[in-house]
This record gives structure tokens, C-alpha cells and sequence, in this order.
């Protein structure tokens, strides 16, 4: 049994994270929101979950690692420089980041890897994502972790091959690209297909959030995972022993 903290407790997910807490029978060590008292929470706390905002994520390394508390982060919408602090924190303590908690969306990524590694080029991908309409961030979070996966499995950069979106004359696609498309609308919790497309064949792996909970359930099993593991960053990969 772990003592979880939340930072980022006010909105839905927060509630979900405590609902999720009590159902798999750990201790919420408190919650906070913007302006609260990380520092404590994390001191009072075995493992910290972080669903807040980019702009908060230095300042919760920070505590996590003055606290010497390992940290979950789900938060969406992170550029490079927060790929880099989670690195860097990654030296002081154990923090699992991931674009999405779920366990049935980190199954899918590693079939999407599969899929891109044994299909080869002549298949090209395409994400497709829907989300509600308040999503701030697009592409989501999860959908450029399938994307990463696919990449994986192509053994390409993602950065290199993605196309984000189509307008106007774009010309004929360019082979090997990973193309992204994300719509937005009404309470959509998160739904995210990726179609892999031949000559006269398709082939789509799909997965449909139906409530936030699956989020938070996933998010509190990865927290009591990453409890007394050695420093370093992990994924949602080793919690399901991908």
C-alpha cells in the first residue's frame, strides 16, 4: 500500500485519480493544485501523480527529487525542454512519463510497432484521433506515442517523417510518412486509430476511452509499479512487461 499525491487534483482527472486510489486500496497522501504546496505534498508522499500543466513540470522535479519521491507524469502537451528536465530528474530518482496512462493504449503501441516493423514502407500510417472539445494540445499526447511506437518500429525519427495536418494542393503523399489528423468535439473522453494502408488492404488497430477512470486507473498502477524502483525513466512499457 502507497501513499500517492496528486498535483493537479482540482479538475476531473484529479477526482478520477482519487476515486482510483481508494478503489485499489492505497492512501492518498493529499492533493494540491496551482499555487499549493508541492513540496509537502511531496514530502508526505511515496510516489507523486502529476496530471497539472507543462508549465508546472520543473518546479515538481524539483520537489520529487528534493523529497527523493519517485513521479508519474501524465500531463500532455510537453515540448523538448520537459523531455530534457525529466531526463535530467531521471538521475535522482525513478519517473515514469508517458503521453497516456492507459493500459490497453500501451498495449496498443506496441502492436503499432509490430505492425510498422514487419509491414515495411510499402504500408503507409495514418493516426487519427478525436478528443472533447475543451483539449487544449493537438496532436494528443497519445496519439504522437503511437506515433513514436510506430517510428520505433520503422527505426525512423518521428520528427523527421510526421506531417501534422493538410491543406490546400499538398501534392502526392510522401512514402514513409506518418500523417496525423485530430478532431475535436463534444465530451469525446479519447478515441485513437491507426490505419496502416496498402495497395487493395487495410489494417486498423484502434482503442476507445470511453471515461476518464481508465486513465486514472492506469495512472495509480504505474505508481505503485515505480515505488522502490532505482532512479531512471521508464514508460508504461515496463509496468505491463512489454
Amino acid at each position: 500500500m502507497a501513499r500517492i499525491g496528486i498535483i493537479g487534483n482540482a479538475g476531473r482527472m484529479g477526482q478520477a485519480l482519487e476515486a482510483a486510489i481508494v478503489a485499489a486500496g492505497h492512501d492518498l497522501a493529499g492533493g494540491i493544485d496551482k499555487g499549493g504546496d508541492v513540496a509537502a505534498l511531496a514530502a508526505a508522499s511515496d510516489v507523486l501523480v502529476d496530471f497539472s500543466a507543462p508549465g508546472a513540470l520543473e518546479f515538481n522535479l524539483d520537489a520529487a527529487i528534493h523529497a527523493g519521491v519517485p513521479m508519474v507524469i501524465g500531463t500532455t502537451g510537453l515540448e523538448e525542454r520537459h523531455h530534457w528536465l525529466v531526463d535530467a530528474a531521471a538521475v535522482s530518482i525513478p519517473v515514469l512519463q508517458t503521453g497516456n496512462t492507459s493500459l490497453g493504449v500501451t498495449l496498443l503501441a506496441h502492436l503499432v510497432r509490430e505492425a510498422a516493423q514487419r509491414l515495411g514502407e510499402d504500408w503507409d500510417i495514418e493516426i487519427v484521433e478525436t478528443h472533447h472539445r475543451m483539449k487544449v494540445d493537438a496532436p494528443s499526447g497519445t496519439a504522437l506515442l503511437l506515433g513514436e511506437a510506430a517510428a520505433r518500429g520503422r527505426g525512423v525519427d518521428l520528427q523527421d517523417e510526421a506531417v501534422r495536418g493538410r491543406d490546400g494542393i499538398t501534392g502526392a503523399r510522401v512514402a514513409g510518412t506518418i500523417g496525423f489528423a485530430s478532431l475535436r468535439g463534444g465530451t469525446v473522453a479519447g478515441d485513437h486509430s491507426v490505419h496502416f494502408l496498402a495497395d487493395n488492404e487495410r489494417l486498423t488497430l484502434s482503442h476507445l476511452a470511453e471515461n476518464r477512470g481508465i486513465f486514472a486507473r492506469g495512472a495509480i498502477r504505474a505508481a505503485d509499479w515505480i515505488v522502490g524502483k532505482a532512479p531512471g525513466r521508464y514508460s508504461m512499457r515496463e509496468v505491463l512487461d512489454l
